[in-house]
């Protein structure tokens, strides 16, 4: 993955770091012009990962995925194709390797539910249809083999999923301050694990 802009050099996030560039994504539109998606940033955001707890409850790293994964359109405004990358990079050193591979993996996820289902793609929002273009199109079949064989692949499909659903405008879900104390476990396990090798 490579590093959003601006990101070298500088010290990994904290929870509260984290929470306040998830909060300043309130009002923050994956497009400048609010011509894409219907909900802002953090909106969609807490929708998806309110998706993911109800389906996955017991995959707490798959649900702060879902919270953060589109924090890149904030931090890289504008790079449509790899914003997924940028978030990724941005949460690895809180929120680890996992985390971050489940971000990154949103697009090709998308990508991959493209090529080989025709209902989701029918299902896409016009400005997730847009961007299919921008970020590749529906993946080839050998693309599809090495994605469908990522040991995240199983999660990544369900974070996809979550996404394409959490785009209700008015929906009301549990607020920010609601996820703080997941997140503070994700993080406290990455490291965990960080400290046992």
């Amino acid at each position: 993955m490579n590093e959003p802009a601006g990101s070298r050099n500088q010290q990994p996030l904290s929870v509260d770091g984290l929470m306040a560039v998830l909060a300043d994504c309130e009002d923050v539109w994956d497009t400048p012009d609010r011509s894409g998606d219907p909900v802002d940033i953090l909106d969609h955001g807490l929708q998806v990962a309110a998706v993911l707890a109800q389906r996955h409850p017991h995959d707490e790293e798959l649900q702060v995925a879902g919270l953060v994964h589109d924090i890149g359109h904030h931090l890289v405004p504008g790079d449509e194709a790899r914003h997924g990358e940028h978030a990724a990079a941005a949460v690895a050193g809180l929120l680890g390797a996992r985390v971050a591979r489940l971000v990154a993996l949103h697009i090709p996820a998308k990508r991959y539910l493209a090529a080989t289902d025709a209902e989701h793609t029918t299902g896409l929002s016009p400005e997730s249809t847009r961007t299919l273009a921008l970020q590749g199109g529906p993946m080839t079949p050998e693309e599809q083999a090495a994605f469908a064989a990522h040991p995240d692949f199983l999660a990544a499909v369900a974070l996809r999923h979550a996404d394409d659903a959490g785009k209700v405008v008015g929906l009301r879900v549990a607020g920010l301050e609601h996820w703080r104390p997941l997140v503070e476990r994700v993080a406290a396990g990455r490291t965990r694990t960080s400290s046992m090798k």
